[in-house]
């Protein structure tokens, strides 16, 4: 999944003489809401295809409280593969966590919810939803901003290599999962183009690495004019997994994205 997190203001109280000076000063509301709409070529989740290498519709809308706790809701179409059962063509997020700025420096923790409606029929004892708790440290150097984050899904039964099929008698245990990113953005001034660069490596084994783990990066661009962000990036991995077309979906390709806020 891809989430974008929210700036927080911070609550300003006046202290004022009149009590016209209090109304103009009045301070922030308490709670802000913000949202987006995009389609991108592809959806990628840690550089591995989530749509057969098709276009995808995304959507997000965040709950922001002045203290800096958030709620959020994340989604994208998604194709068969993705789950288990092959009858899922959805991918819902339901996220929450507590986002704190002190001196150029941010901090985030929280857990999402990785939610597959329609994706069991009468019989599947597989399993497609999980947890997943993460953490951010990010930091801001003039136009550049640097990013570490690590994403922890604890042993839970989807995240199990037969997925509860049991083959042949033998039931493999249930795994856990560690990724760990990092991340560069810029922009350059006096200008609508930003910058952005990707490391990761997903620790396995596990229902989200290929085989014991593998690495992915990416490098992309994008253009901003008002709400409207037009996106452009090349997203690679070292390793190769194909899907029942016949599509290999970790291969390296160019996405591209449009998207409206609001």
């Amino acid at each position: 999944m891809r989430f974008s997190t929210l700036s927080l203001g911070a609550l300003m109280l006046a202290a004022t003489a009149t009590p016209a000076f209090a109304d103009d000063a009045a301070p922030p509301p308490a709670f802000t809401i913000n949202g987006s709409a995009t389609v991108v070529t592809d959806y990628r989740f840690r550089g591995i295809s989530q749509t057969d290498r098709n276009a995808a519709i995304q959507g997000s809308i965040t709950v922001t409280h002045s203290s800096g706790f958030y709620v959020s809701v994340w989604g994208s179409s998604t194709d068969d593969y993705v789950t288990w059962a092959g009858t899922g063509h959805q991918e819902i997020d339901l996220i929450g966590g507590f986002k704190k700025t002190v001196g150029g420096t941010t901090f985030d923790i929280g857990a999402l919810y990785y939610f597959y409606p329609k994706t069991h029929p009468v019989g599947d004892t597989s399993s497609s939803d999980f947890i997943e708790p993460y953490a951010d440290i990010s930091h801001t150097f003039g136009p550049v901003t640097a990013k570490v984050t690590v994403n922890y899904a604890p042993k839970q039964k989807a995240l199990k290599l037969d997925q509860g099929a049991n083959f042949l008698g033998v039931v493999l245990p249930k795994e856990d999962n560690v990724y760990l990113a990092g991340d560069l953005s810029a922009s350059i001034p006096h200008t609508p183009i930003g910058l952005t660069a990707h490391l990761g490596h997903t620790w396995g084994p596990s229902w989200l690495s290929v085989g014991k783990g593998y690495t992915d990066w990416g490098l992309g661009a994008t253009v901003t004019y008002k709400a409207l962000t037009l996106g452009v990036s090349y997203v690679d991995t070292n390793v190769d997994f194909y899907s029942g077309t016949g599509k290999n979906l970790t291969k390296g390709g160019v996405v591209g994205s449009l998207g409206v806020s609001f």
